[in-house]
């Protein structure tokens, strides 16, 4: 049993969602059917996560029993207490109705009769009696959600009328064409001629008169994947029939059903389709506009969203190989970078004193000339206009003007790192009752579990309980992509000044920068003051991609080094990944995720509430300097 949620929205499926919210609203139980890739456990999860309702994964199958289902003694137990309650262990279905959760149990038409015929008392009453364990009530918000898939014959079974007359039935069909290219790019991150090519061929399957079931959405997604990839490692400019051949026989073969009788391969139906789609002697489909670069956005090129470095290059030494940007050579930028760099400026090259004064108009009053910073202008700037100095001051770091540089980089050390200062709270410990073997309150249960019951307890059979320190190892990810500049690296360094000084020899708080790859500027349990810290802050370089979950997996290996009771990762990012896998997925070893988002806009303040909430943390929004500080109270206070 296994408790799921999910982070996918749902495209699509407006009437169906409406149908579905209320009938679980008003009590009912549904089964929700159609073909795979429909969206019914992604529909259902939505719903679920937007009401706040657990829901409780079961999969059905030929192995799915009646004690499965509800639950069963333990055998050990039984012989050492008996059959008494606590020798009892819930099955997904009584642990879903003590707790007014979702029972959402997959693939309905496929468990055995016997299994279901025990859910007609539940469907009906909301009880069921368990021998010797009694009659266990549902408590309110317990519905049943079924889903199956009515096309697939094999290992089906046909669900009883005594069951079908007890619940709601939902059907869901494939979404059009406009959702599909929407789920395909929101999942992808492409959009554009490759999208269109996916879709529409994995649509054509469904239409095929030699196809029983064709392939879903995932087809779709998976043939983009794989295309884009095939295109990366050949080195071609563009899509090619030959690289859309191989990668569609490699997605949607075994996602289609030849029907009953007919003696065709899958392969031979996606020949004649692509035949169809895309002449052998018809010209490349995703020609480059005349001048344009491939990989211009709306080119026909792979990059058609900027979200082609999703995809990794080929390893070193194979005859594919490009340069990465750490060796020498061409060096290729996304459009996704160039784009995010050209519209918001976060470019994290050096930048001169004419850009600094067309950015900036207190510049000159800060630096009159050549390599000159004047701190007392500088300060009255700060105390009239704090976020317009600090926005400042991170871009000062970085002028091509190199004693300038130098100089900003000292005040900016200074001015973070009193400003982290004047933001401290009083640490407060965490303490909770745990066992021990010296003082404390005599743990009777603990005790009787060692002692063997002859004689009288010895010092090593006494267990107590006293109030123990609660260790907690914390980790702050810092986003270095292109999304970060001016205030944003103002907010970075301010907070990793905070943690530091708060550390005050005790907490050590591991560091990492992160973009496409992830960079440790601190390690785990290492000491050391924030000075040298901000100035590794400010000098890197807000560029490239976000690839969060291998930031994630950075920290959690950090966190690893340490004993501790919580492992609690900070996150200062927008949340919005341009790289990797999904975040939400990264989680293992973290026992709790906050997110600072600094500069929030309404996509990003959204994005880092929902990965929050999937690491059982919190989000702030930080508009400023001055909310870092009770942004840092509240998630680590």
């Amino acid at each position: 049993m296994t408790q799921r949620t999910g982070p996918a929205p749902v495209v699509g499926l407006n009437r169906e969602r409406e149908v579905l919210t209320v009938a679980l609203a008003a009590g009912r139980h549904v089964v929700i059917e159609g073909p795979p890739g429909t969206g019914k456990s992604t529909l259902l999860r939505d719903i679920a996560r937007e009401v706040g309702t657990v829901v409780v994964f079961a999969e059905g199958n030929a192995e799915l029993t009646p004690a499965r289902l509800i639950g069963q003694y333990d055998p050990a137990q039984v012989l050492a207490d008996g059959y008494v309650p606590a020798s009892f262990t819930d099955g997904p279905l009584l642990a879903a109705m003590r707790s007014g959760a979702l029972l959402y149990l997959e693939e309905f038409n496929r468990v055995p009769e016997e299994t279901l015929n025990v859910l007609i008392t539940v469907l009906t009453e909301g009880e069921i009696a368990v021998p010797r364990l009694g009659t266990v009530q549902a408590s309110a918000g317990f519905r049943l959600v079924a889903a199956m898939n009515p096309f697939d014959a094999i290992g089906t079974a046909r669900v009883s009328h005594a069951i079908a007359d007890r619940i709601c039935r939902v059907v869901l069909g494939y979404q059009d064409a406009a959702a599909e290219r929407a789920i395909t790019t929101g999942v992808t991150g492409h959009r554009g001629p490759v999208a269109d090519f996916a879709v529409t061929l994995t649509r054509a399957t469904r239409e095929h008169r030699d196809v029983r079931m064709g392939s879903s959405v995932r087809g779709a997604i998976d043939l983009v994947v794989l295309l884009t990839g095939l295109t990366r490692l050949r080195c071609e400019p563009r899509m090619t029939r030959e690289s859309a051949r191989d990668a569609a026989h490699a997605a949607l073969s075994g996602r289609i059903r030849i029907a009953d009788g007919c003696e065709r391969t899958p392969e031979s139906v996606l020949d004649e389709l692509l035949d169809q789609l895309w002449p052998a002697d018809a010209p490349d489909p995703l020609p480059p506009p005349d001048g344009g670069e491939p990989d211009d956005p709306g080119s026909g090129s792979l990059d058609g969203q900027g979200k082609g470095d999703r995809l990794p290059l080929p390893a070193a030494g194979t005859r594919h190989h490009q340069p990465s940007r750490d060796r020498p050579g061409p060096r290729r930028t996304s459009a996704s970078a160039a784009r995010r760099d050209r519209g918001r400026g976060t470019a994290r090259r050096s930048v001169s004193r004419a850009e600094l004064a067309a950015g900036h108009s207190a510049f000159s009053g800060v630096s009159p000339g050549l390599g000159q910073l004047d701190e007392e202008a500088f300060a009255r700037l700060l105390a009239d206009d704090p976020d317009a100095a600090l926005t400042l001051l991170p871009d000062l770091a970085r002028a091509t003007d190199r004693a300038l540089r130098a100089a900003a980089r000292r005040l900016a050390a200074r001015v973070f790192i009193r400003m982290a200062r004047a933001g401290q709270q009083p640490a407060r410990g965490t303490r909770r009752l745990g066992p021990g073997r010296t003082d404390g309150d005599l743990d009777l249960d603990r005790t009787f579990d060692r002692w063997p019951g002859a004689g009288r307890p010895g010092p090593d059979d006494l267990v107590t309980r006293s109030w123990r320190a609660h260790r907690r190892a914390l980790c702050l990810l810092i986003d270095s992509s292109g999304s970060m500049s001016g205030l944003a690296v103002a907010v970075a360094a301010v907070a990793a000044a905070s943690l530091v000084l708060a550390a005050d020899g005790r907490l050590a708080p591991g560091i990492i920068s992160f973009r496409n790859d992830a960079t440790v500027l601190r390690a785990q349990g290492t000491h050391g003051a924030p000075g040298p810290l901000v100035g590794d802050l400010l000098a890197l370089r807000g560029h490239g991609l976000t690839d969060l979950a291998a930031a994630l997996r950075a920290a959690a290996a950090q966190l690893a080094a340490v004993t501790a009771d919580e492992r609690v990762v900070l996150l200062l990012s927008d949340c919005l990944p341009t790289a990797g896998g999904d975040p939400a997925l990264a989680l293992t070893g973290i026992s709790r995720l906050h997110v600072l988002c600094p500069l929030p806009t309404a996509e990003s303040e959204r994005a880092a509430t929902a990965l929050a909430r999937r690491g059982h943390g919190v989000s702030q929004p930080v508009r400023t300097l001055a909310d870092v500080a009770p942004a840092l109270t509240r998630v680590l206070g």
